[in-house]
């Protein structure tokens, strides 16, 4: 690829905006990130300079440039699940994030049968190969079936139970693409099984839980090092037998080294917990994630969470998906895009704490934060360029532009 300027941008690094700077990236690669531009940028097509010297230039005209977003709890977009287990699924529902700012992304399988689950890991592989107009593909996160079903949400009451060590090692040994594994820390088994996911390198997080402090402080020292989704579908203070007891939630404060994920669509969580969220444990402990379905990018109605032949009916309305009964949230139509606007504008954060828990923090949580997260010389090209309101101008995977704004 050739050399690529992006210059007139306000540049968002890990530490600050750098006004009218530059990043400049070759072979999908960034080489600088500079507060000036280089003698080199005046290449134009017929100036007689050889073509291994030309650079392309693309003028940010005074917008964001900052590193592309990286949501690692999602389960679609575009009308397509991941649980849909075809390609056409992964690939429309990756092409309909990256037009949001989404450069990477895990998709999210939902409890299921195994026959679903085992099926959607093999399209994965495929998909991944196909996939050159969306967000990229980290690696895939299984969301249940190892839950507490007080807490069940919009997951599947029918595939709810607990751990089961000759069932998840088969699962394991289906291939390395699972990269991160939500389950209820207190139910029985748990402990070995979030043993069995460090030992893989596997992120293990506690999702869907009844726990009390004291059982979350013994997941983390077996493995449970993040949060799904903070206070959806989870516990909190309350009383067992007249005596209060922390929950999950209080949990997640008191352990420092804990990070959390929240869905900041501005309807799972209000103004006052975001900025909670986010004043207790600050942008380094948070990513921001859209926990998407398929009717993100979509318009209002009736929808399906899960996979279309055994997936759930909901109802989407006032931009959320909701049980049909309307007892509960059933998943986001968020996009990332969305969320760093809500952070700013709802929980009143500083636009370069939005884009890190976006961006870096994700990356670091799942793991790829030597690659990705920051406009750092060395790290992937992931970039967006957008405007005041976050509306995206330009994305860019891996050196490539992948959607541009007409």
């Amino acid at each position: 690829m050739a050399k690529t300027k992006i210059i007139n941008g306000n540049v968002i690094t890990p530490y600050r905006i750098i006004k009218n700077g530059c990043v400049t990236f070759e072979n999908g690669k960034i080489i600088e990130v500079s507060d000036r531009v280089s003698s080199d940028s005046c290449c134009e097509d017929n100036c007689g300079c050889n073509e291994a010297d030309k650079v392309q230039i693309i003028d940010a005209k005074g917008k964001y440039v900052a590193p592309g977003f990286i949501d690692i709890h999602t389960h679609g977009a575009g009308g397509h699940d991941f649980l849909d287990a075809t390609v056409e699924a992964y690939l429309g529902a990756a092409e309909k994030h990256v037009q949001h700012g989404t450069t990477a992304l895990v998709p999210t399988m939902t409890t299921s049968t195994l026959e679903e689950l085992k099926e959607a890991l093999e399209i994965y592989k495929q998909a991944k190969k196909e996939n050159t107009k969306g967000s990229q593909f980290l690696g895939l996160h299984i969301e249940g079936p190892y839950f507490a079903m007080s807490q069940k949400g919009a997951q599947d009451p029918r595939y709810i139970r607990n751990p089961d060590p000759k069932e998840y090692k088969e699962i394991l040994s289906w291939g390395n693409d699972i990269i991160r594994w939500s389950a209820a820390p207190e139910l029985e088994g748990a402990l070995e099984f979030g043993r069995a996911l460090k030992s893989r390198g596997i992120l293990a997080s506690i999702a869907h839980t009844d726990a009390i402090c004291e059982q979350v402080l013994e997941a983390f020292e077996n493995g449970y090092t993040h949060i799904t989704h903070l206070y959806s579908a989870m516990s909190m203070v309350r009383r067992i037998n007249a005596y209060r007891y922390a929950g999950v939630v209080e949990a997640a404060y008191l352990i420092d080294e804990m990070t959390v994920e929240i869905i900041a669509d501005g309807s799972h969580l209000p103004p006052s917990l975001l900025k909670l969220i986010y004043k207790i444990k600050g942008p380094d402990r948070i990513a921001l994630i859209t926990d998407s379905m398929r009717a993100a990018g979509q318009p209002e109605g009736e929808s399906i969470l899960g996979s279309l032949k055994n997936g759930l009916r909901v109802i989407v309305e006032d931009d959320v998906a909701k049980l049909p009964d309307r007892t509960a949230f059933a998943g986001s139509v968020a996009t990332t895009d969305k969320l760093v606007r809500n952070m700013i504008n709802l929980a009143d954060v500083p636009l370069i704490d939005a884009v890190k828990m976006m961006t870096q923090t994700p990356a670091s949580i799942i793991g790829v934060g030597d690659k990705k997260g920051s406009l750092v010389p060395g790290k992937d090209a992931d970039i967006v360029i957008f405007d005041d309101n976050i509306q995206m101008d330009t994305v860019i995977v891996g050196g490539k532009i992948m959607y541009k704004r007409l």
